[in-house]
């Protein structure tokens, strides 16, 4: 982990209230799939905590990395009036990531996002292609208007879009979709909401699976505690926390 101010290269809405930027500098030669950086928006002293954002896309030629995020707190809408050749003060990369290793080539990986925890998923089916894996994308969302990446994701493989209120696609939830289509797979990946990956989980009990959580963190570096989440083993060990130990767990780590 590093800390840096790196370059804004660009910047650009993509769906209501949610950006893509891009950032370049030396830290994006660390990065792995389901790891996240945490943004200082401004040298001033408001507002004072970082903001903890994903890496939904890395390209390590150009020493360039994307981030998507939902501008709705004083933190991201100061990030998002950042231009072209503005600094970032960027801290990462922090956390343990996807791992890339529980599939072969051949194998087929199901890959299950959650409105704003879609973004970290892009990365991991573009290393994963690479790797002669096939994979599957089934995103959520809430409404059409907050949709994003669907090209992406079905450049790189089978994808189903749903949204809460039919808006756009599919209508109802991932684990309507996932019944629908009762996709063949050897291991999921997902990132999203807590009820989202509660029933995740719930769905696939046989199935290996990795869950990237999504939790307010303080520090970033696992000292303020304010991301710990219990486990599902209080003998072993009674916490985790997020920042530091994840923000992926195996599935079953965590109790949901």
């Amino acid at each position: 982990m590093q800390q840096e101010r790196m370059k804004v290269v660009r910047q650009a809405q993509i769906a209501k209230n949610i950006y893509e930027i891009t950032l370049r500098g030396q830290i994006v030669q660390d990065m792995s799939p389901g790891q996240f950086v945490h943004i200082r928006v401004t040298d001033a002293l408001e507002p004072l905590l970082r903001r903890p954002i994903s890496i939904a896309n890395v390209n390590k030629e150009l020493s360039e990395f994307t981030m998507i995020y939902r501008a709705e707190g004083r933190g991201t809408q100061v990030l998002a009036t950042k231009r072209e050749e503005d600094q970032v003060d960027v801290l990462g990369p922090i956390g343990n990531g996807f791992p890339l290793d529980a599939v072969k080539a051949g194998d087929t990986a199901l890959l299950v996002g959650g409105g704003i925890g879609v973004p970290p998923l892009y990365e991991l089916s573009k290393q994963l292609n690479a790797k002669g894996v096939k994979t599957i994308h089934v995103m959520g969302f809430q409404t059409a208007e907050v949709c994003f990446y669907e090209n992406e994701f079905l450049a790189l493989g089978e994808t189903q879009y749903v949204t809460v209120d039919g808006t756009h696609r599919h209508t109802g939830f991932v684990t309507d979709v996932l019944n629908k289509f009762q996709p063949e797979f050897d291991v999921f990946y997902s990132c999203g909401p807590m009820p989202m990956l509660r029933a995740l989980e719930a769905y696939y009990p046989d199935k290996p699976g990795y869950l990237s959580f999504e939790e307010r963190m303080g520090c970033g570096i696992g000292a303020c505690f304010a991301c710990v989440c219990d486990t599902t083993d209080q003998d072993e060990r009674d916490y985790v926390k997020v920042c530091s130990d994840g923000p992926v767990f195996p599935k079953g780590t965590v109790a949901l």
